[in-house]
């Protein structure tokens, strides 16, 4: 059985120079984010505030900590003095408290914004119509300590590669048209945070720039 360190590399050798690894440490043991790093990775996700924070804490300062789950606003504070990039971002008032939060902390945080592009209803995102309506209000515009820097989505959990392809492309439309309209000349907007370990290679196909691995690098996550 192939190492993490083997992985990761294989990974890498796989992907375009401007695809960004993001290795999905959630509920994996420290050990295993130190042999990731052993191989030269530094980006990785997590999906609860206080098991980030706890790791952050317990690790080299030199990580860059993303939050790739559904964040719940009382949890913010817990990840603002430090998180790098936050993927999850699904509502204006989530992101006042980003913002309250990073101010707090003198920081400006990046943030994705998340949209429901899968068939599975439980899966958390904006719709279109709720992004421009987020993006054109004034609590949004007085913001000063949040950073809009791209997209993320994630896809239906099915074999079916056809539906993947094409959800894969309606964000990516979604991201080309908000920059348009939004963020033209702003060279911070620019990440498309899709794919994971099944599907990161179509997501890169369509312009993927950060794919969020986890089962592919470390195993099957450790739920007990």
């Amino acid at each position: 059985m192939a190492s993490i360190a083997e992985k990761i590399i294989s990974i890498k050798g796989q992907i375009p120079e401007q695809v960004r690894l993001v290795a999905v440490s959630k509920t994996q043991p420290m050990t295993m984010i130190e042999e990731a790093m052993a191989a030269g990775q530094l980006i990785f996700g997590e999906n609860k505030a206080l098991e980030m924070r706890d790791k952050y804490e317990a690790l080299p300062k030199n990580i860059h900590w993303h939050f790739i789950g559904h964040l719940q606003s009382n949890k913010v504070k817990y990840i603002a003095p430090f998180v790098k990039l936050i993927h999850s971002v699904d509502g204006l008032n989530l992101l006042e408290e980003i913002n309250k939060q990073a101010l707090k902390n003198d920081r400006i945080i990046s943030c994705l914004l998340q949209f429901h592009i899968a068939s599975e209803e439980t899966k958390f995102g904006l719709s279109v119509e709720e992004a421009y309506a987020l993006l054109r209000s004034d609590e949004f515009k007085q913001m000063k300590n949040i950073k809009i820097t791209g997209v993320m989505g994630m896809a239906s959990n099915t074999f079916d590669t056809s539906i993947i392809r094409q959800e894969f492309q309606y964000l990516r439309t979604i991201f080309q048209n908000i920059q348009y309209d939004f963020f033209l000349g702003d060279i911070f907007f620019r990440e498309l945070s899709m794919g994971m370990s099944g599907d990161y290679q179509i997501a890169i196909q369509e312009g993927s720039t950060l794919i969020r691995v986890g089962s592919s690098i470390f195993g099957v996550r450790n739920y007990s």
